[in-house]
């Protein structure tokens, strides 16, 4: 489908704190994390809106002209910490948010962050959030493509965390491998890091 794509800015903040969340409330993982209801009401939300935030200030959010879905990427650096790694401030605040669930918060960010590749620059995309009631449609394949191809022209690999098997065959369309290192959250789903070289390369 052909959907127009702009980069987001601070003033879409609000709209797209309500995308995140409702696209996520019930993924596999942010219902690992806040596995209490109502932990999950209270915390989500303004748990995404903190990736959100930094996205914005340091990183890219596309989203499409509709507000139906939107994208966080950041750019990463090999060797040292890159853009959207979260500092201690900003680790802070994710700790005091997700309460109960501060342990599961934790893990995830360790988990992943151990199977995260360090030694090339790539283009991170942290997520990728569809409105429920617009999924399936092909949303997400146009919301991406811009971005992918400016990977392709700039010769920049991609890398993600798919947190579902819909999301990893779709993500496997768009030239995707997993990398073959899964993280399996305890008693809990699996992700799948997954790694994108540039087309035309």
């Amino acid at each position: 489908m052909s959907v127009e794509v702009r980069q987001a800015t601070v003033e879409d903040r609000e709209e797209l704190v309500h995308l995140i969340h409702e696209a996520f409330r019930d993924d596999p993982v942010s219902r690992w994390v806040f596995p209490d209801p109502a932990e999950l009401h209270r915390a989500h939300a303004p748990f995404l809106a903190v990736f959100l935030d930094l996205a914005l200030a340091v990183g890219r959010v596309d989203v499409t002209e509709d507000g139906s879905a939107s994208a966080l990427w950041f750019p990463r650096k090999p060797g040292a910490a890159g853009e959207g790694d979260v500092d201690d401030e900003t680790g802070a605040r994710l700790m005091a948010i997700a309460g109960r669930s501060r342990a599961r918060a934790e893990t995830v960010g360790r988990l992943t962050d151990e199977v995260h590749p360090h030694d090339r620059s790539h283009e991170y995309l942290q997520l990728i959030a569809v409105s429920p009631q617009h999924q399936g449609q092909g949303r997400g394949t146009a919301l991406l493509a811009p971005a992918l191809e400016r990977c392709d022209r700039d010769g920049v690999p991609a890398y993600l965390e798919a947190s579902n098997p819909g999301s990893r065959r779709l993500y496997e369309r768009l030239g995707f491998t997993f990398t073959g290192t899964a993280v399996h959250l305890p008693d809990g789903p699996v992700m799948w890091p997954m790694w994108r070289e540039p087309r035309g390369r």
